[in-house]
């Protein structure tokens, strides 16, 4: 089965590999017993769903983490029930890749025009002023 980010994009399901542990907080006696905490893992780096430009922005993206193997581990136990935070563990990871799907807009390097250039001295010059005003021979 696929799961699907955006139309054009998806993750199949045999590239998430989904643990279940026991969560900390709250729950009561349920918390001993029942695992309900989800560690989704998928292999990035690996993955052949992402495009290479995609792929490195999610790496860079994820920070800590991304294992050194190139998996990245997303902790949810935000829920008490494991349905909940399996949702909740795919959600943001969709949200991650929709964010690394973004392309950063290219700089174009420009330069100051000619007014914004005589503006900048007309200030400097008038800050000049209002200091040398400041210190009046009389001052000392």
């Amino acid at each position: 089965m696929r799961r699907f980010i955006t139309d054009t994009l998806s993750i199949d399901d045999s590239e998430l590999e989904w643990d279940f542990v026991r969560s900390s907080g709250p729950g009561g006696q349920n918390v001993n017993k029942v695992a309900t905490a989800v560690q989704l893992r998928f292999a990035v780096r690996r993955s052949p769903s992402l495009p290479d430009d995609v792929r490195e922005r999610l790496v860079r993206l994820a920070g800590k983490r991304m294992t050194s193997d190139g998996v990245l581990v997303i902790q949810a136990r935000r829920f008490r029930s494991q349905e909940g935070n399996r949702q909740d563990a795919w959600d943001r990871l969709a949200d991650l890749v929709k964010k690394a799907l973004v392309r950063p807009r290219v700089r174009k390097p420009s330069r100051p025009s000619r007014a914004a250039k005589q503006k900048r001295i007309d200030a400097k010059k008038k800050r000049g002023e209002l200091k040398k005003m400041r210190s009046g021979a009389d001052a000392h």
